[in-house]
Parts: structure tokens; sequence; C-alpha cells
């Protein structure tokens, strides 16, 4: 895009698509070659520019389409990976089968592997992390969750030890951890040259802490807390947004509910 047309609020159609929470902007690429998108009536052409005055309908089988994507709770043990296989280590989709689905699980959706289709995680889990993942088809779902102006919480519990100046502390951490570095970690730190967002960070118990996010760099929490002398023995997701891991049990799965909102 030129300058004249960023100054002009001109952008590409499947960008303002996505800016309408319609689609992904893949997913609008591909309901564009479909023909199920028209702007002003006619037509979509790939790679159009659109005005912020101009009409973006779309046909019912793209939506027909789209409420047919799934997107499933796991609880991620260890050893898993969140996207593609690495080093011999399994990603956490070979878990989403029927036979790992929670029995708690009361959605009337029926399983089939073409579900598993265009299933990727949306906010990532380190392989010795463990917890909430959410796996998505939805585009709109992964927009909200990881997008570059996403604000949704993501809350873990994080197990430590510190080594202090008495040197390694494994018990009753939280009444000799200075204030001045928990106040560090809630906000003064920065990663790969950047400062970090504000962040919610307080004692769950002696030896755990409880940490709010509203961003996901690469092993964030786990670095937050090198710069601090913490060592983190133990991290689990419980939540994102409104959305919690609740009951559901360590390698089981379940649909987000109709009525679930993160």
């Amino acid at each position: 895009m030129n300058d004249a047309e960023e100054g002009s609020g001109r952008s590409r159609l499947n960008k303002r698509m996505a800016e309408l929470g319609l689609c992904s902007r893949r997913e609008a690429d591909a309901w564009i070659e479909r023909g199920w998108v028209r702007v002003n009536g006619q037509p979509a052409q790939m790679g159009m520019q659109v005005g912020p005055d101009d009409r973006i309908t779309v046909e019912r089988a793209a939506q027909d389409q789209q409420q047919q994507q799934v997107t499933i709770l796991l609880n991620k043990p260890v050893g898993y990976v969140s996207g593609q296989a690495e080093d011999g280590h399994s990603p956490a989709v070979t878990l989403v089968q029927a036979r790992n689905r929670w029995s708690g699980d009361k959605t009337p959706v029926r399983f089939h592997p073409g579900q598993l289709r265009g299933l990727a995680p949306a906010g990532r889990l380190d392989i010795d992390s463990v917890g909430l993942l959410v796996l998505t088809q939805d585009g709109r779902v992964a927009r909200q969750l990881i997008g570059d102006d996403s604000d949704i919480e993501k809350e873990y519990l994080v197990r430590v030890q510190w080594h202090g100046p008495q040197g390694m502390v494994t018990q009753n951490i939280a009444p000799l951890f200075p204030p001045a570095l928990l106040a560090r970690l809630r906000h003064g730190l920065s990663l790969d040259g950047k400062p970090l967002k504000h962040a919610g960070v307080d004692w769950q118990n002696p030896e755990q802490l409880r940490f709010v996010l509203r961003e996901g760099k690469k092993r964030q929490i786990r670095r937050m807390c090198e710069q601090v002398g913490l060592h983190v023995v133990g991290l689990k997701r419980v939540r994102m947004g409104r959305v919690t891991l609740g009951q559901l049990p360590a390698g089981q799965w379940r649909y987000l509910a109709p009525n679930e909102r993160f």
C-alpha cells in the first residue's frame, strides 16, 4: 500500500474484512476466490483496495462454512509442543481424538476428523508448560487472542525457586522475596529491547506466583523471572479472557461452548 492509499483510509479488502471481524485475512482471500464477497454489490477482486465508505457483503455460504468451524480447549500436558512437531516431540493437536474428549463436555457437537483441518494454536505454551491451550479453525478467534491489537488477559500459575543472597530458596519464598523485585515483575522489565506491558503479579502461596499478562512473547514469564533471580519449576495457564481451564483433566479436550466468549 502506498502512502496516498494509507492516508485516504483505503486498505486491502482482506485486511478490511479482518478489521471488521468478519473473518481472518486468509479466510477472506478464500471467500473472494470463491465469489462469496461483494463490494458495493459487485463481485470482489483479489487484492482490491476499499475505502471506509465501501459496502462489503458476504454470501450466506461463507457464513454457513464459518459456523461449522470449531474452537477446542485442551489441557496440554508436559512434553507436547503447541505447533508443528519438533525434536521428536508430538504436537498437542494429536491429542484431539474422540477418545480424549472430556466426558464433562456437554456441547452438542459430534467430533469428526474434518475438524482437525486448519486447527491451529491461538497462543502457544512451551513444551514444559501445561494448561489451557486454545486450538481453533476460526480466524476471528485467533485474531482476538493473538492479533497485534489483542488485549485479552492470560492468567498463569507459576511455581518458582529464588536464587537469593543466602543461596537457592525452594520453600516459603514469598516472605523473603524483596517487594521491589515483585514491583519490577509488574512493571519495569524489558524483553528483546522492548519494555513489557504492565502485568498483574501476586503471590498465590509461598512458592507460587499468579501472573496476568496482556501480551505473549516467547517464554515471557520464564525470562521475566530470570531477570529478578527466580527460577520457574512449573507453569500452568488457567485462563484466557473469560474462558477458564476449570475441571478439564490433563490430556483431554472440550469444545468452546456456543455461549462462551473470550
